[in-house]
């Protein structure tokens, strides 16, 4: 009897039941970055896991308190973590998969989840012939009520904003608009080609991996109504919608082929025309935008080939040609290359504070690199993040341009595992006074 007692109260402990609100105990350490000695906030340290949001969206809630990301707590799950205490938290019960998008004005969480699966089952980019639903969680309601110990069932806190149809072939590529009224959702070939203009030639694969064929679209849904209406069918295989978080219906996203494309960046108002954003030469590889500013998008232009390199993916990303973190102004088309890394494999993932003064870069080594808009001056801000790590660091700008979201295999005792982790920018930097310094804007 006892034995079965016991049995009965683990199934039914937090940890196993795993319901929205549930709360772990905090894994925040506070570190000094061994070569460069900048302050790292590793606010999850354990291997469960944990990857954060790309670097395209929000990773902050729009109070600034916590920050949302992937983990295997429990798994199919979002977390949130708490920036200055480290709780953790669940943030989502039935599971998502795909894009987690936190809103910059109200403390929502926007999720794609397909109801047919288990959290744990969820379908990967939505690739099942199922209705897939959006899901609105309320994180200040949640937040607050994890933290006071008051959590009520989950249908508080999650509501089910429309169903697309599995028709539409919905992946989990999503974007909340600037005026956050609607959400962005990446379509299926078969709904693309009934909207694609019947003179519209599809492009084909490019490159070794067999990617980059079209069509695929855009449709978005009304967040008060449910209502779907279609944005936008595209001739190429569509990858990482993003939005600009300051003009509303304006979208940035590229031509996704796993590598090089003939042309990586793409944008449009809603309603209007498909431009190419920056058009680039075949000795160019362009890749990982983001948006960072009303007016700026920064990429990466990749330098990790020898010269005189020429396969599948053409003769691009070689020293013979500039590389580095581009800056294009989405108003009058002008490009600058922020800054350059000497060797190796060039800038990666890249980001930039909304403010102007500041841009960011991984490279291959998981080194970052911080870039001084005001001066030029490119610097080593930190490393040690470990190559054999499972994916790059992703270094996200807050929204005050004071610190940097990554996620890093420092602490891993097996050298790939990731956590979630801030870096905070010096007062020295910050309190910079650039009264000297001439800027031709």
């Amino acid at each position: 009897m006892l034995i079965n007692i016991f049995i009965l109260l683990t199934l039914l402990s937090p940890a196993n039941a795993a319901t929205i609100g549930q709360t772990f105990p905090s894994e925040r350490k506070v570190i000094n970055d061994p070569i460069t000695g900048v302050k790292i906030a590793f606010l999850t340290s354990q291997p469960l896991g944990d990857s954060k949001i790309y670097p395209t969206h929000a990773q902050w809630t729009a109070d600034g308190k916590w920050l949302v990301f992937r983990s295997n707590r429990v798994p199919g799950e979002a977390m949130a973590v708490n920036e200055e205490n480290g709780t953790l938290v669940q943030v989502s019960e039935g599971g998502y998969f795909g894009m987690l998008v936190n809103a910059r004005k109200t403390d929502k969480l926007y999720l794609m989840r397909d109801p047919s699966f288990s959290a744990d089952n969820q379908p990967r980019y939505g690739s099942s012939d199922n209705d897939k639903q959006i899901v609105e969680v309320d994180m200040a309601a949640l937040l607050r009520d994890a933290t006071t110990g008051k959590v009520r069932d989950k249908s508080h806190y999650q509501r089910v904003v429309g169903v697309v149809p599995a028709s539409m072939g919905a992946g989990g590529d999503m974007a909340l608009d600037a005026a956050e009224d609607i959400i962005y959702f990446r379509i299926g070939r078969e709904e693309a080609a009934r909207h694609l203009p019947d003179d519209v030639e599809l492009e084909e694969n490019f490159g070794p991996r067999n990617m980059g064929a079209g069509p695929t679209g855009i449709a978005s849904m009304d967040l008060r109504t449910g209502k779907i209406d279609m944005v936008v069918a595209l001739p190429f295989q569509l990858g990482h919608i993003q939005t600009n978080p300051w003009v509303s219906r304006e979208l940035v996203f590229c031509w996704e082929t796993g590598g090089k494309s003939p042309q990586r960046m793409w944008t449009m108002k809603v309603g209007g025309e498909v431009k190419a954003l920056y058009p680039e030469a075949n000795y160019e590889w362009v890749t990982h935008e983001a948006v960072i500013s009303k007016d700026e998008v920064a990429f990466a232009i990749m330098g990790h080939r020898e010269v005189g390199t020429d396969d599948e993916w053409g003769p691009s990303a070689s020293r013979q040609k500039p590389t580095g973190l581009g800056i294009v102004n989405l108003r009058t088309n002008e490009m600058r290359i922020a800054g350059q890394t000497r060797s190796g494999s060039g800038l990666w993932h890249v980001h930039g504070s909304s403010d102007g003064r500041w841009a960011v870069g991984d490279d291959f080594s998981r080194s970052l690199y911080l870039i001084d808009r005001t001066t030029d001056e490119m610097m080593l801000l930190s490393t040690g993040h470990k190559p054999t790590a499972r994916d790059h660091t992703h270094p996200t700008f807050s929204a005050d341009g004071t610190k940097i979201q990554i996620q890093s295999a420092m602490l891993s005792d097996d050298n790939r595992s990731m956590n979630i982790a801030v870096i905070y920018l010096p007062e020295r930097l910050l309190k910079r006074q650039y009264k000297a310094v001439k800027r031709l804007d």
